[in-house]
């Protein structure tokens, strides 16, 4: 748990954000039907193609940010709070704020990445939270969400049904379409190499190896053993490319870039999607995005 916690809950309990008011102390409107509230933009979206006009979906940590060390304001306890559910990734991702929230308001959370099978951490007994980086994982969080939705809201099962199966052909289209976008990269150059080592999910489901200076950005340090490690291994690997994240600062792939030699051929999205109008605004198109980067930089 951060140590902001009691500074945050403190701000939540005198920002009246558990009595339903706005600034000005006046009750606010309630809208219609379900009232959705998630960690970060990916699974908002999710979300957002299987809830339809059964509600609306809130998400926490903004579009440009990394979810594991985003500090909330009172705003997001209060979102949180006014929330009929709070959905999570799980896998350890939000645990700290999930710690937070449960003393604030009785807003029950959901994971849902529960039945995902877990990747551990290198050297760590956590497991890797990045399972929506593959979307066979992203069928079990639809799965899971659907489920959830149903009980919550019975009259909406119709809805939650047909949409989840329109989205479901989608992301098992988008499986069978980077199965062979892949298969055009040489077996000796799929390997994947970034800040944060997140693709791990999406390598083991795709054939890739994947490496990052560091595990995950909770872990980050940047040292110069982790650069020297990396550096070398690209080297060793003939890795024809590196990549960035768009929510992390590109300046450490630049230094294993100058240490290698090795350009850097690409930008990629892991903990949000991109912004309205990028043409990766959805995960969808994000995870397309991606491929398509692998695909262009490695071959």
């Amino acid at each position: 748990m951060k140590n902001a916690v009691f500074l945050f809950v403190f701000f939540v309990l005198i920002s009246g954000i558990l009595m339903g008011c706005d600034n000005n102390g006046v009750e606010e409107e309630q809208s219609d039907g379900l009232a959705i509230t998630t960690s970060f933009s990916v699974l908002g979206d999710i979300i957002d193609q299987i809830i339809g006009d059964r509600g609306h979906v809130d998400y926490i940590v903004p579009i440009g940010e990394e979810p594991h060390e985003y500090e909330p304001v009172p705003s997001d306890f209060r979102n949180v709070s006014d929330a009929d559910v709070f959905y999570v990734n799980g896998l350890d991702l939000e645990e700290w704020l999930e710690n937070i929230v449960e003393n604030v308001t009785d807003t029950e959370i959901v994971t849902l990445a529960d039945g995902v099978t877990p990747i551990p951490l290198e050297g760590d007994d956590e497991a890797d939270p990045h399972a929506w980086l593959s979307p066979k994982n992203v069928i079990i969080y639809v799965e899971n969400l659907v489920n959830d939705l149903k009980e919550r809201d019975p009259e909406g099962e119709a809805v939650y049904t047909e949409n989840a199966e329109a989205y479901l052909t989608e992301l098992e289209e988008l499986d069978d379409w980077i199965t062979e976008q892949v298969s055009q990269i040489p077996e000796e150059h799929r390997v994947i190499v970034l800040s944060e080592n997140a693709f791990k999910y999406f390598g083991e489901d795709y054939g890739f190896h994947t490496e990052g200076i560091w595990e995950i950005n909770s872990h980050e340090e940047g040292t110069p053993r982790q650069f020297a490690r990396l550096t070398e291994l690209v080297i060793e690997r003939n890795v024809p490319g590196l990549f960035v994240e768009t929510t992390v600062d590109t300046r450490y792939m630049e230094t294993i870039s100058n240490e290698s030699g090795v350009p850097i051929v690409g930008e990629v999205y892991t903990d949000a999607v991109g912004e309205s109008g990028s043409g990766a605004d959805t995960y969808i198109d994000m995870m397309r995005h991606n491929v398509e980067v692998f695909t262009e930089g490695l071959m």
